[in-house]
């Protein structure tokens, strides 16, 4: 079932990169939750008012609001695919992400309103009818939420779209809370003491927890959250391919939406090489990126000095004292600027968040170390913090 389901919204001769191929996935997936949570609504609502269940009725309510995740869903990949016009040149692809928060804000509401509903049970309870049809219902919500939690997060993972991620995340969540309320009905039947309303309450919670932290994972990019650590490994790998490039920093990945990202990034290279091959080098990771990750990078050539034997020996000073400091630290962009009196060291220091406060202080201590036998360096820094410079930064700045 889960290959068939799977093979029929998204075939295996498709490119789940293709973005037409991706709005069709994701369409496909909502029309799927639509109908199975429909279906699953109608039968729990039947057979929680017919056994006069809260909690059934409460699950009930949570597969009608999946329900209109769906269409919310649905509706968000279909404006996502909008191309880019005069008033928005990157696109639309951020309704995908609008769309997962308006999801979000529709489980905290629903789940809002059960909570009152099943603390009123609590505080006035009344008697639960059990039946085989009671069972079989629930039973069939539970494999039905397991084959869309499986054939979601599989697409999810193929089309690697966050929405499809959390619902079917939702689905797997919508199993543990129908497995609960099926629990207490038998509980309740056993030993003829009347959970229902606690379970109704529980699920209640669960749900409110679920859309907190489905609007948490849809704000963080709206936001501007970091890129995924697999991508900017991707962007590094292609920058360290050359060997003409030397170093990198200031790697920014802005994201519009799924298949509309851009990134720029410093890339150091000698200045004694040709810059027609600085520039075709450039051009040919740029292009690289964007083919294989459909990333527009931009990439700022920086030339630097390595054949200055006061400069090296310098620089080596410098980021001696600040490892001394803290392991975290360090440089780039270093430059040596001489006068009649004194020579300016001019260079970024890339220092972790915690440290922000403390730059006036590392400073001191730097400028102090470095003119313990010669007063002529001064220091013109420039700080940066960890969230834009290079994979080994990124590793041992946290």
């Amino acid at each position: 079932m889960l290959e068939f389901l799977t093979n029929r919204i998204l075939p295996p001769d498709a490119d789940p990169n293709d973005m037409i191929v991706r709005s069709k996935v994701g369409k496909r997936s909502g029309i799927l939750g639509i109908f199975a949570n429909l279906l699953l609504f109608a039968s729990k609502i039947a057979v929680g008012t017919i056994s006069g269940s809260v909690s059934i009725t409460a699950d009930a309510m949570n597969n009608l609001s999946d329900a209109s995740s769906s269409i919310v869903t649905l509706v968000g990949f279909k404006l996502a695919e909008r191309p880019a016009d005069e008033n928005h040149p990157y696109g639309h692809a951020r309704f995908e992400y609008l769309s997962g928060l308006a999801v979000a804000a529709m489980i905290v509401v629903i789940g809002f309103e059960l909570a009152k509903t099943s603390f009123d049970k609590i505080l006035h309870p009344e008697q639960v009818l059990f039946s085989g049809a009671l069972v079989v219902v629930l039973l069939l919500s539970i494999g039905v939420k397991l084959i869309l939690a499986a054939v979601n997060g599989k697409l999810g993972k193929t089309i690697d779209s966050t929405t499809l991620l959390a619902t079917a995340t939702d689905s797997r969540n919508d199993c543990i809370t129908t497995a609960a309320v099926l629990l207490s009905a038998v509980f309740a039947h056993l030993t003829q003491i009347n959970v229902d309303g606690y379970a109704g309450f529980a699920v209640a919670l669960f749900i409110l927890y679920s859309g907190a932290i489905m609007a948490k994972d849809t704000i963080s990019p709206l936001l501007g959250e970091a890129a995924d650590p697999e991508l900017q490994r991707a962007i590094i790998t292609a920058l360290r391919s050359h060997e003409k490039i030397l170093g990198f920093h200031d790697l920014m990945v802005h994201d519009y939406g799924p298949g509309q990202r851009f990134a720029s990034v410093h890339a150091e290279m000698d200045m004694r090489e040709d810059p027609l091959l600085c520039h075709t080098i450039i051009d040919d990771v740029e292009r690289y990126v964007l083919d294989q990750y459909g990333i527009h990078l931009v990439i700022h050539y920086d030339p630097i000095v390595t054949n200055d034997e006061e400069l090296n020996r310098m620089r080596e000073s410098v980021d001696k004292v600040l490892k001394s400091i803290d392991e975290r630290i360090s440089i780039h962009d270093f430059r040596m600027v001489r006068g009649d009196t004194h020579t300016n060291l001019i260079f970024d220091m890339i220092i972790p968040y915690e440290l922000s406060d403390s730059r006036q202080q590392i400073k001191r201590q730097l400028d102090t170390a470095i003119n313990l036998t010669d007063t002529k360096y001064y220091t013109v820094i420039t700080f940066d913090t960890c969230g834009f410079n290079g994979e080994d930064i990124w590793e041992t700045c946290n």
